[in-house]
């Protein structure tokens, strides 16, 4: 029986979700709910492709029409996700959702198609982003054993934090995450989420997502989005106070984080995607973990050339430093319609 390959339909959903958390390269971004969030939030056209054999489910690839001034109009898989691409159970299936993919992209007349891939084996055709890597820790209910996996000089300052005054709150009220998280990325000159972007995504996630807040000295000093998928916990989106950074609330939160996942049955800490050389790359560094290259692809249709969209990109140096020294409040308004441009 031959594959046959199409786009989602309202009533695939159960099967596609079922097949996204049982698939080995699976993440939460192959999931619905992403593809709610992100509807509910940017407004892109999802173009989800799936491929059948029979009745049974063979391949799945969450994908995103965008269009704006700056990527012109682009099928990305998937935006403001570290992973996406072709989950299959077979080549067949997934060269068949590909070619899909391929032809649609020249009808659409995109200027490229981006597969966000995690894992070599997903690939079809060649990476040719090999900017980022991933960090990824096994972790137990041994708080000792978890400290012990991380290096001498992280370790100590993980050890000087833990003899601070810190706790943990886990909420749903986004303000202070918020807060801290829009200020950290007006210090990197990248524009803030909007609200109902990470509403949407606690919504969607609902039962495995939450938001962490670290206070010390009664103020909230770091917080941290998280996803929890199968055995792994992804932190995701998180800030930390520079003010105080003389108490390491980075390395107590992702710590603390670390052992309580340990202590509640997950096994792996997935630390997500840093550029290579950039600062979040070196913090990660110092952890430990095992780096893994993610092995992105992007099939050029009208473009080209490859794109660079990354803050690393030399065109982005000054309206990266303009940004930086525009008032919280102004980044907090404009940052939601600018950010929509780089998925």
């Amino acid at each position: 029986m031959s594959v046959v390959v199409r786009e989602l339909a309202p009533a695939d959903c159960a099967n596609w979700d079922a097949f996204a958390g049982a698939h080995p390269h699976g993440s939460p971004f192959h999931l619905q709910a992403w593809r709610r969030s992100i509807e509910e939030s940017f407004g892109y056209k999802s173009c989800y492709v799936l491929a059948l054999e029979g009745d049974r489910l063979r391949a799945v690839l969450p994908l995103f029409l965008v269009r704006n001034v700056l990527v012109k109009k682009a099928l990305i898989s998937s935006p403001f996700a570290v992973y996406g691409g072709i989950l299959a159970d077979s080549s067949e299936a997934a060269t068949a959702v590909y070619e899909y993919v391929r032809k649609k992209a020249h009808a659409l007349g995109v200027q490229y198609v981006e597969l966000r891939n995690a894992h070599a084996g997903m690939c079809v055709g060649e990476p040719n982003i090999l900017r980022y890597v991933t960090f990824t820790q096994a972790i137990g209910p041994s708080e000792e054993a978890i400290l012990e996996a991380i290096p001498r000089k992280t370790r100590y300052m993980v050890r000087k934090a833990l003899k601070h005054d810190y706790s943990c709150r886990v909420t749903e009220d986004l303000t202070h995450f918020e807060a801290l998280y829009s200020e950290n990325l007006r210090r990197l000159g990248t524009p803030s989420f909007p609200h109902r972007y990470f509403a949407s995504l606690l919504r969607n996630f609902k039962g495995s997502i939450d938001v962490r807040e670290y206070w010390l000295h009664d103020r909230p000093v770091a917080a941290v989005l998280s996803f929890y998928f199968r055995d792994q916990v992804l932190p995701y989106y998180g800030a930390a106070d520079p003010a105080f950074n003389t108490f390491s609330p980075s390395n107590f939160m992702y710590f603390d984080l670390m052992r309580w996942a340990g202590r509640n049955g997950y096994s792996a800490f997935d630390f997500g995607r840093s550029k290579k050389g950039s600062g979040s790359y070196e913090f990660k560094v110092h952890w430990g973990m095992q780096e893994r290259e993610l092995p992105y692809e992007m099939l050029l249709v009208r473009r080209k050339s490859l794109p660079n969209f990354s803050p690393q990109n030399p065109s982005y140096q000054l309206p990266i430093r303009i940004w930086q020294k525009l008032p919280l409040g102004v980044t907090r308004a404009l940052g939601p319609m600018l950010v929509r441009l780089v998925p």
